[in-house]
Formats: C-alpha cells, structure tokens, sequence
C-alpha cells in the first residue's frame, strides 16, 4: 500500500530547506535548485508545491513567522502561568534579536524579505503577513492594560511606546548582525527602556512662570 502524503508537513519540509539555505547565502541569491538540493527533493517537485520562487519565498516567511511565534510562546512558559505585560513584552522583543543561530537567522530573513519586496513586484504584489500590524498591536494593547492597572507610567502614550519598541529592537537587531555591538549590550538598552517605561513614579509637572 502506497505511503500516503502530508503535503503540509512537506511544504514545511520545503519551507525549512528554504530557511537553511537563505541563512548561509541570502534571500536573493536562493534558487529553487538549491531549495530542492537542500530539502532532498526534485526541482520538480518544488514547483509542483510552490509554482514560482516568489510563491516559495512568501510561503517561507509565513513558516518563518510560525516559528518565531512557537519561540514566543516558549519564554512566555519558561516565565511562569502568569507573566504579565511586561514579561510578555520582554519575550516577543527578546525573541526577535539575533541572539543564536535561529534567532539570527529569522532576523535575516524577515529583513531580506522586507527588502526585496520593495524592488520586486511580484513579492510587493502578496502580502507582506496576515497582519503586519499585529505586533504593534499586540505591545500597544499590553501597555494600555499596564498603564491601566498603575504598573507603568500613567503618562505614556501605549501606540507610540510600541511603535518605538519594536523601532528599536529591529535596529538594534540589525547592529547585531553587522558586528556593531553584541546581544548583551542591546538586552541592556532594552530593559533601560522597559524600565522606564514600567516606572510608577508620577511625573511632577516643572511650575509655570509667574
């Protein structure tokens, strides 16, 4: 009896090849032939899975994505059944600096995409992901609910707080990459910034002149 077929296991099978191969070379210099050498598949098979490159390289970021939400989720259980909004925050950007071979690689590629999709319009022409917003979101309404129960600074503004979070750690993610400083060093300015954030000190308005 013929073994039956997971073709969603082996889209991801494809998907991881794609992830392995662009982490060495780079996004732009990925070719389906080198997909299918590094998955152990025929080219042919590829194509008859993803059709086109574009195809194959939006269907790696979506996996990319789904990964980086399992890495998420898993220092959201490492901090315990109730974290809260500042440990929740702290897992989703730590997540995403190129702290070890994942990381770094996610961040490479999430960045790659992002810069190719600017010049090609077939890449430009797909979404980008489901929700580009959804992070933003997701820090925004996790302020809002600490400033709301006084465990942060009651006068933040939550959507530019998150906004300039995720600004931040994207930056310093890439500074990472190119040798400019270390992981340790961005961790530091993180929780500095954290950290003023989730003050409870009341800021005193400075008295008008008179």
């Amino acid at each position: 009896m013929p073994k039956r077929v997971d073709h969603e296991e082996r889209r991801a099978q494809i998907a991881e090849a794609l992830i392995r191969v662009a982490g060495r070379r780079g996004l732009h210099a990925v070719g389906m032939r080198e997909v299918a050498a590094e998955a152990g598949v025929s080219l042919r098979l590829v194509q008859y899975y993803f059709e086109t490159k574009e195809k194959l390289l939006f269907y790696g970021l979506q996996h990319l994505t789904d990964l980086f939400t399992a890495r998420v989720g898993a220092r959201l259980a490492a901090a315990g059944p109730a974290p809260g909004p500042r440990a929740t925050i702290e897992a989703l950007l730590l997540a995403s600096l190129p702290t070890d071979e994942e990381s770094r690689t996610f961040h490479l590629l999430y960045s790659s995409y992002s810069i190719l999709s600017v010049t090609d319009e077939t890449l430009a022409a797909q979404p980008f992901i489901d929700n580009p917003n959804a992070a933003e979101n997701a820090l925004a309404g996790l302020l809002e609910q600490a400033r709301e129960a006084k465990l942060a600074d009651p006068g933040i503004d939550a959507r530019t707080e998150a906004i300039s979070l995720l600004a931040m750690a994207a930056t310093m993610g890439t500074s990472i990459l190119v040798g400019q400083r270390n992981p340790e060093s961005a961790i530091t300015v993180l929780h500095h910034h954290l950290d003023r954030i989730f003050s409870t000190t009341l800021t005193t308005a400075a008295p008008t002149a008179g």
